[in-house]
């Protein structure tokens, strides 16, 4: 609820003010602005909504396949090193799961930890071991892919409580009890040799490959914390101008932008997951502590940052351009920016901790009393996004609330 007893800034006032020419279209900046909040929250798309979306999932997409590359690299060169190891070493005719289990195994992604790539490739291994027997003794059809499914999750649970070496059982069991029975050659266990060849070198270039944990979690909180800086521009242009198009943006941009928020949790978990297992890499737990407490934050602030540019679509509809508060947001930004180059890099926050302290200073709603209460509000929700911030760099919440203006 807004001070006023709206619900949540989408139906704000039927405004008070009395009626003149311009009655009508006053009347009607509510129903613009509501119309705008559902745009920049997917309720109800435009095409500038959709131009918006596409621009910041492009970006995203880019940066995905940047970050996959090399992995991607990896795993498949380790699939076809596993099918000649398997063809033309060990003399297996088609050695389809040689590949099939080192992709598998390996995955697509720079998370791999030893212990999910010995469960996948176990999984692949022992569900086409027990499908191979499986079918010499039974044959194939849909009661004995059901009959599998039931031993090979049984089996599975029993070596293991890991869920991906269940569900990789499973999966390949089943590819063997329905592969046409001209397909299994090399006696009764070859394609389990085959899986097993493919899950070893998989196992094996995970553990020889050089393993930096903070490298990932970096990069992606430099990607996310831009991603907040490039909203917060974007509804500072938007509050300058008074253009509650462009606050309508942000708030799309917001939106778009929280797979790589996502990402940069699930680096931070794999990474703290490594760290403990892994004595060679103590030395960063400390570090990705500090990751994944930067990590909870930055979520928080871009959450509030959405929170402002919903407010920002009603302020402006209603009260025109906020160039002094359309100043703090580009400071907010500029802060931003330097915030991600900071983490991104490894360096202290000086600069952005500098920028944010002095516009921390500057938030006090009291001082737009005379220009209304939706501008008030707005100075409110930017105190609560810089003491986030301020978290970010580095400061406690009790030192970053007493960067704030006193009321």
């Amino acid at each position: 609820m807004t001070p006023g007893g709206a619900p949540d800034g989408l139906a704000e006032e039927g405004d008070r003010r009395p009626a003149d020419s311009a009655g009508p279209r006053i009347l009607g900046r509510p129903a613009r602005a509501a119309r705008l909040i559902a745009a920049g929250l997917g309720q109800s798309m435009d095409l500038r909504r959709w131009k918006v979306l596409l621009a910041v999932r492009s970006r995203l997409g880019v940066r995905r396949v940047r970050d996959a590359f090399v992995p991607i690299l990896t795993a498949a060169l380790t699939a076809g090193l596993a099918y000649f190891v398997s063809g033309e070493l060990l003399g297996h005719d088609l050695p389809l799961f040689a590949p099939v289990a080192a992709w598998i195994a390996l995955g697509h992604t720079a998370d791999r930890q030893l212990r999910r790539v010995a469960e996948l490739g176990a999984g692949a291994t022992v569900g086409v071991w027990l499908g191979e027997i499986f079918v010499q003794l039974f044959g194939t059809g849909a009661v004995q892919i059901g009959s599998v499914l039931v031993l090979s999750a049984v089996l599975a649970k029993f070596l293991d409580r890991g869920v991906l070496l269940t569900t990789q059982a499973g999966t390949q069991s089943i590819v063997i009890v329905a592969l046409p029975t001209s397909m299994i050659a090399d006696g009764a266990l070859g394609r389990w040799s085959d899986a097993l060849v493919g899950a070893a070198l998989a196992l094996l270039v995970t553990a020889v490959l050089p393993v930096n944990v903070i490298r990932r979690p970096r990069r992606l909180a430099r990607a996310a914390l831009g991603e907040t800086a490039a909203v917060l521009a974007t509804l500072a242009r938007g509050l300058r101008t008074g253009d509650a198009q462009l606050a309508a943006d942000a708030l799309a941009q917001g939106r778009g932008s929280q797979p790589t928020l996502d990402a940069w949790a699930s680096a931070v978990r794999s990474a703290r997951e490594l760290v403990r297992v892994n004595p060679a890499l103590r030395s960063d737990r400390g570090t990705i502590a500090e990751l994944s407490r930067a990590c909870t934050l930055a979520d928080r602030a871009m959450r509030n940052t959405r929170v402002v540019s919903r407010r920002s679509v009603v302020a402006i509809e209603e009260d025109g351009p906020s160039p002094e508060i359309a100043a703090h947001v580009d400071t907010l930004a500029d802060a931003m920016r330097s915030l991600a180059a900071a983490l991104g890099r490894g360096d202290p926050p000086e600069h952005a901790r500098g920028q944010l302290v002095a516009v921390a200073g500057e938030l006090a709603p009291e001082r737009y009393a005379e220009q209304g209460w939706r501008q008030q509000t707005l100075v409110s929700l930017l105190r609560s996004l810089a003491v986030d911030a301020l978290q970010i760099s580095g400061m406690s919440q009790s030192q970053a609330n007493g960067q704030l203006a006193e009321d």
